[in-house]
């Protein structure tokens, strides 16, 4: 399995009020699904950031654009493929 950065960066602030239920919904089925490594938002409020999981860049970036979020219009979508590397706790 491969790492997936998906950039969900903010484009209409009243949007995202409105699609945000939907939003934090869809993520809780994709980690039910076992599709997403980590996610968060930006303190800044610009967005967030979704580490997706998937075979290839293509079904990454298919998940990615059916977030209710990135479908309204809410919040642009950026995927990058992410050589993750893990570091020792210390």
């Amino acid at each position: 399995m491969k790492y997936f950065a998906a950039l969900l960066m903010m484009k209409d602030p009243e949007k995202n009020r409105t699609f945000r239920e939907q939003h934090v919904a869809f993520l809780a089925e994709r980690e039910q699904r076992g599709e997403i490594f980590a996610r968060g938002k930006f303190l800044d409020n610009t967005g967030g950031l979704v580490i997706y999981m998937a075979p290839s860049i293509g079904e990454a970036e298919k998940i990615a654009a059916s977030d209710p979020y990135v479908v309204s219009g809410a919040r642009s979508l950026e995927v990058h493929e992410w050589d993750v590397k893990f570091t020792p706790a210390g």
